[in-house]
Formats: C-alpha cells, structure tokens, sequence
C-alpha cells in the first residue's frame, strides 16, 4: 500500500476511533458530546501549534466525511469554535484559525486541563500530595 493511502484510513481500537487524515481520536465511552470531543481536538492543535493563526480549516462537509460523524455536528462544534473566538469562518471562504486568538490563554487552558487529569489519576493510585509535588518538580 502507498503511504498517502495509509494516510487517510480509518483504525477502530476497542473503544476509541481514529481518524487518520486529521489524527482525531474519539471516545465511544466520553460521555461528553461529540461536537465537545471535537472541539478539544481543534483546541489541542492549536494550543501545540500543529496549527497556528491562519491555518485554513476542513470544510464543516468534508470533515463530517471524513471522521463519518454528521454535519449538524461538526457545524455545532465549528459554531461554539468561533463563538469562543478560536476560529473565523467568513460565508463562502471558509474557515481559519482566528488570527486574534490569545494564544497564552489557550495554552494555560490546555495546561490546567492536563493538571486536572494528572491529580485525577494520583489520587486513583493514592500518590500523596507531597509524593505528586515531588514528581512533577523533577520536570520543573
């Protein structure tokens, strides 16, 4: 096989499914909404950078193909997107990447929300406080 066509497959894992082309991950057990799962998908790339100010986005049809997930949902996701001023979409160019997008504050965001799941799974292991304080101040 071809890389490009390995590129664009789609891979079902137990209970997760990831879509290739946009390397989007979604959950059969979040029980978050799907149009929530994707917008944490755009808000994560954004925040590493893997797409910067200006990066044209998928079309709302192509990426409702493409990750096999409905219109009405990826056009919600894109909605609350450029409500919360992550995204642009002007009517017949498409959507971007909002070049006024503070991304600071989206980076913290990102970084609270990895704190959160990190003291989340230390006290499901019973690391005390002062042990979990310790582990991340070898990374400081």
């Amino acid at each position: 096989m071809r890389r490009s066509a390995l590129k664009d497959c789609t891979t079902t894992l137990s209970v997760y499914t990831v879509y290739m082309k946009y390397d989007f991950v979604f959950s059969q057990t979040d029980t978050r909404p799907m149009y929530q799962q994707i917008m944490e998908q755009f808000t994560q790339r954004i925040a590493v950078g893997d797409w910067p100010p200006g990066t044209p986005l998928p079309s709302i049809r192509e990426l409702a193909i493409e990750t096999k997930v409905s219109i009405i949902t990826i056009k919600r996701a894109y909605l609350e997107l450029e409500r919360e001023g992550v995204i642009a979409t002007q009517q017949g160019k498409g959507s971007w990447v909002s070049e006024s997008l503070d991304l600071n504050l989206l980076q913290r965001e990102e970084l609270i929300q990895h704190l959160q799941q990190v003291v989340k799974l230390a006290k499901s292991l019973a690391i005390a406080e002062d042990e979990l304080l310790q582990m991340i101040k070898k990374y400081i």
